[in-house]
């Protein structure tokens, strides 16, 4: 266990993200344009989803239809986890909410260093997995949102036709649109979608186009994004330590208990152990692009200090350098 560690510890990709996390502590004038960081996410997004649909061309309906449902039933279970555990340690519930969205989504970058780690380590791994990552994006924020309006509307009933948050719009209705358009069609759901379509539609017939953009420099592009995202979790890091022990110990041991589970379900739908390490490293990772874009105008009342610096600040650096090797690790162990 220690030596794979150590070996993820030292990839240049880790290595990066940690470069960046030193220069934000000691306030290193180093930063990357908006743009620049902007056309990096919209990069990674469209590499993993067009090598997905590519892979996914390969594939019948049969073959993925139990992966898809363990897919779906980590998105629904967590927030509900999640809930129960802030709830002993006497969070507020909107910052709960805040939290089991983020945690119960996925994290896209964490999902490419893990693809990177078993690239390196020569694990191979079903290349359905990236389609697997579409539909872990949307459920977790959706059923957060959901229990959200179901307890505000059991402790308020006389309030449902004026509420404007979350799930139920100003007229009544009990879905607004806005939140699904944004949780469905938010930038990353549908550049990974909409990729993850056009290469399941053309196959290798993309290939020749797409490889040596997307395919031959994807880790090269994303040890530039690892540098930046380790410049923002940096920045994150004093405003977690603000909430006190307790919440740290939230982004360090949830990870494990959530890519355990991760693990267990991959395990349980059939997969090789590179699809089943896969599947805990998303159920353990935690979003910080979708989820947060729907909390921001569905729950305002939770502090985005809070849910953004926790899965930034230490489950994302918890995961790219512990987390994947353990997930790992208990993978093997499970088969």
């Amino acid at each position: 266990m220690s030596e794979i560690i150590l070996q993820n510890l030292l990839s240049p990709v880790v290595l990066f993200f940690i470069l960046g996390i030193i220069a934000a502590i000691f306030k290193s004038d180093l930063k990357f344009p908006s743009g620049l960081s902007e056309a990096l996410s919209i990069y990674l997004l469209i590499a993993i989803g067009i090598k997905g649909g590519i892979e996914l061309s390969h594939y019948s309906i049969e073959s993925v239809i139990a992966p898809i449902a363990g897919a779906l039933f980590i998105g629904i279970i967590i927030p509900i986890i999640t809930l129960l555990i802030l709830k002993l340690i006497k969070m507020d519930f909107k910052n709960s909410i805040g939290l089991a969205a983020t945690y119960g989504s996925i994290s896209i970058v964490t999902y490419g260093a893990a693809i990177s780690f078993l690239d390196k380590s020569g694990i191979s791994y079903e290349g359905f997995m990236n389609a697997i990552v579409v539909l872990m994006e949307s459920p977790a924020i959706l059923v957060s949102l959901l229990l959200l309006k179901i307890v505000e509307n059991k402790d308020n009933p006389s309030s449902l036709p004026t509420q404007s948050m979350g799930l139920v719009h100003s007229s009544g209705s009990l879905i607004n649109k806005e939140v699904i358009r944004e949780s469905l069609f938010g930038k990353s759901i549908l550049l990974l979608v909409g990729s993850l379509v056009i290469g399941l539609i053309l196959g290798e017939r993309a290939v020749p186009m797409v490889k040596p953009l997307f395919m031959d420099l994807y880790n090269s592009v994303l040890i530039l994004f690892l540098l930046n995202m380790g410049l923002i979790a940096g920045q994150r890091l004093p405003e977690v330590k603000k909430h006190g022990l307790k919440l740290l110990l939230f982004g360090l041991l949830t990870p494990l208990l959530f890519g355990s589970l991760g693990v267990l379900v991959g395990s349980v739908v059939g997969l090789s152990l590179g699809g089943t390490t896969l599947m805990g490293v998303l159920a353990g990772s935690a979003s910080y692009i979708a989820a947060p874009a729907a909390l921001k105008t569905s729950v305002p009342e939770a502090n985005p200090s809070i849910y953004l610096g926790l899965s930034l600040g230490v489950t994302f650096p918890f995961n790219l350098i512990i987390g994947i090797p353990v997930y790992y690790e208990i993978a093997k162990w499970i088969q």
